[in-house]
C-alpha cells in the first residue's frame, strides 16, 4: 500500500499519484474523504474542479500541470461553501491564519497553525 508520503516520491509512470508538496496530497485526501462522507457527490465535485481550471484558463492558465491543485483547493473551497461545510469568511479567515503562520516560521522549519498566533520576533 502506498501511503500519502510514499505516493510524494513516486515519478511518472509509477504506480499512484504524485504530488509536488504535502498540502497537495493533503487536498486530494480531504476531497475523497468529503466524497466518501456523503458531503458532496463525485459528479457534483468535478462539474465543481471543471469549473475552477475553465474559469483559471480563461484568466490565462497554460495548463502546464503546476496549478492543478491551486484548482483543487479552488473548488475544495468553492463547493465546502455552496454545501455550508464552511462559509467563504471561514475560510478566508484560516487562510489568513495558515499565512501568518507562514511568516512566523523560521525558513527550513514545518509551518504549524499554531505560528499564527506567535509573537514573530518571539524565540521558537
Amino acid at each position: 500500500m502506498t501511503t500519502t508520503n510514499d505516493a510524494a516520491a513516486l515519478g511518472p509512470g509509477e504506480e499512484g499519484p504524485t504530488f509536488r508538496e504535502p498540502w497537495e496530497a493533503q487536498a486530494f485526501a480531504l476531497a475523497v474523504s468529503l466524497a466518501e462522507a456523503g458531503c458532496f457527490t463525485w459528479p457534483e465535485w468535478t462539474e465543481v474542479l471543471s469549473h475552477e481550471i475553465r474559469a483559471a484558463q480563461e484568466r490565462g492558465d497554460r495548463d502546464s500541470g503546476h496549478t492543478y491543485y491551486q484548482h483543487w483547493l479552488s473548488a475544495l473551497e468553492r463547493i465546502c461553501a455552496e454545501k455550508r461545510l464552511a462559509g467563504y469568511e471561514a475560510l478566508r479567515a484560516r487562510q489568513q491564519e495558515w499565512r501568518r503562520a507562514y511568516l512566523n516560521t523560521p525558513h527550513g522549519h514545518a509551518v504549524e497553525l499554531s505560528a499564527a498566533h506567535k509573537n514573530p520576533r518571539q524565540e521558537n
